[in-house]
């Protein structure tokens, strides 16, 4: 496969998760009488993720993800050289989902994209209230705990064809999780799409939702690692 096709199935992965995901959020979380809530917004974001590795991982390996492309590079499953590449497509497409999404969501009578636009925060902006020190912490360990799901259910050793169903549960278990602690990010390019549109302290925030999965995805690949080098000796 070439590093284009690659490259425009990681575009459209990622346009999907975050349409998908914060489209959810936005539109339909508390959407009058039948509003789908935590529950479902999580459920959202893993249907994204699930679909699309049925969808593109035989051609890219739905990554959808700067961190996941991280932590497969430390884990010794991706090479250094389409790293950039990839999260580049990945942001490119996380700000497309966000900017289809805007054009949605301002077509409401009232729409206010200040109100955070399921932007990711900590502090004052942290849906529960959560300090800046519980959410990089949370968000280190969620995407620690996600990449090892991902290197597992990925490795040759796993039993085959379930690895899509194991990450996608995965992923809403962590936004079950998170959600009230950061609005749940484990992806950069997640963070990125929504906050250039809310544009304030979404954007003065983004450092964290970069710093903290990518450091969790790196940690995540090394530890796997050595669980692959224990089976080899």
């Amino acid at each position: 496969m070439t590093l284009t096709k690659k490259l425009g199935a990681e575009c459209i992965g990622t346009f999907w998760l975050v349409l998908g995901g914060c489209g959810s959020a936005v539109l339909a979380a508390a959407f009058p009488d039948v509003g789908i809530g935590l529950l479902g917004v999580s459920f959202a974001f893993g249907l994204t993720v699930l679909t699309m590795a049925f969808a593109i991982g035989h051609i890219s390996g739905c990554h959808l993800n700067p961190a996941v492309s991280f932590g497969l590079w430390s884990g010794g499953r991706f090479s250094t050289t389409e790293l950039g590449p990839y999260i580049a497509a990945q942001v490119t497409g996380g700000i497309a989902g966000a900017a289809v999404l805007y054009i949605i969501a301002s077509g409401q009578a009232g729409f206010d994209v200040a109100a955070g636009f399921a932007s990711n925060g900590y502090a004052e902006h942290s849906p529960g209230g959560y300090s800046l020190t519980a959410a990089l912490v949370t968000e280190i360990v969620m995407t620690f705990m996600f990449l090892i799901i991902i290197l597992g259910a990925t490795d040759k050793r796993a039993p085959k064809g379930f690895a899509p169903i194991a990450i996608g549960l995965g992923l809403t278990l962590i936004h079950l999780i998170s959600i009230p602690v950061t609005n749940t990010s484990v992806n950069p390019a997640r963070s990125t799409g929504v906050a250039i549109f809310q544009g304030s302290w979404a954007l003065s925030q983004l450092w964290l939702f970069w710093l903290a999965p990518i450091a969790g995805a790196i940690l995540a690949g090394v530890v796997y690692r050595w669980f692959e080098n224990e089976e080899k000796a």
